[in-house]
């Protein structure tokens, strides 16, 4: 694996988050027993608008080589998937579904996985076609 690689993978499965908040809205907050009505799909659009530019990120970023411009698409990964698992875990002290702690779990191992292929890998080549 290497930052592309991540990036192209980040960029598949926010985009297709999106795609499903737009589709279902009401599907993924019901995983972990939040139910939206039809009048609060608001909510779950604004989100999938974000995850949808998530996805534009990494995909745009999976190819750049100069190491300021790959910081400028890791560090907003790192900072959404720390803040969006801090607030998981706010969102189950106030009563969700313990489920919700595996999603902030998945996010602590991505926000890791973004600095280290970001920040520390410094050998990792950061190009398509390195396998």
């Amino acid at each position: 694996m290497n930052l592309s690689k991540l990036c192209l993978a980040h960029a598949s499965i926010t985009f297709a988050a999106g795609v499903v908040l737009v589709a279902a809205p009401a599907l993924i907050p019901s995983t972990v027993g939040i139910h939206l009505n039809p009048n609060e799909y608001l909510l779950a659009y604004l989100l999938a608008g974000t995850e949808l530019g998530l996805a534009a990120l990494s995909y745009n970023g999976r190819n750049l080589r100069h190491p300021e411009v790959r910081r400028v698409v890791v560090m907003p990964c790192i900072v959404v998937h720390a803040s969006s698992a801090a607030l998981e875990v706010l969102a189950f002290a106030h009563g969700v579904s313990s489920v919700i702690l595996v999603n902030a779990f998945v996010r602590i191992i991505v926000v890791g996985l973004f600095a280290y292929y970001g920040f520390f890998a410094h050998n990792t080549k950061f190009s398509a076609s390195n396998s």
